[in-house]
């Protein structure tokens, strides 16, 4: 076990739970995987369970060093075939996915089956993964599932809020709140104009 434990670089994988950003991440991962790295895929026990009803049980058992673990979102239980309530999903992972990760990643770091955990890639908002990365000393690469134009849009919205140009006089619907990253002060506001 000691040259499985020291052969491999092991990456935890941690997308936002939404198709747009499990498939760029999983694609990734793949990618990694290819080049000899040890992979856990983090998805939500919402998003597992569907990756079950999609693909079958067998696709989410993985290989030996490409294995599947979950943690909570912190939602109640919501209909099985329905996208989950975005803005609700946004304030829960920020919310209640800390302690559940972090448990997972002491978790693995302790076990003699995988190797130690190397790197933390998380999708750029699920700034949880990148506290926990921060508070046990792992170094943590952040991906941004988004178009090149739509992440320089964003990296925008805060000097477009200083010079008042949004949000624009009407009325709005908020959609979604969450941290780009913990060590940024960034913040990523939706709207829908009405």
């Amino acid at each position: 076990m000691d040259s499985l434990r020291s052969s491999k670089h092991h990456v935890v994988c941690v997308p936002y739970p939404a198709q747009g950003h499990v498939k760029p991440i999983m694609n990734f991962a793949k990618l990694l995987h290819c080049k000899g790295f040890h992979i856990t895929f983090v998805n939500t026990e919402f998003n597992h369970n569907r990756f079950v009803r999609s693909h079958g049980a067998d696709f989410v058992k993985g290989l030996p060093d490409f294995v599947f673990e979950t943690i909570p979102d912190g939602l109640p239980p919501s209909d099985k075939d329905a996208t989950q309530d975005i803005p609700a999903l946004c304030d829960s992972t920020r919310k209640t996915c800390y302690g559940p990760f972090k448990d997972l990643v002491l978790k693995l770091n302790s076990s003699e089956d995988v190797p130690p955990i190397t790197c933390i890639l998380a999708d750029g908002v699920m700034g949880f993964a990148a506290k926990v990365a921060k508070d046990l000393g792992i170094p943590e690469v952040q991906l941004w599932t988004a178009s090149a134009c739509g992440f320089v849009g964003y990296l925008q919205y805060d000097d477009l809020v200083k010079r008042g140009i949004v949000p624009f006089k009407g009325t709005f619907l908020f959609l979604c709140f969450c941290p780009f990253s913990i060590r940024a002060s960034l913040y990523i506001y939706i709207y829908i104009y009405i």
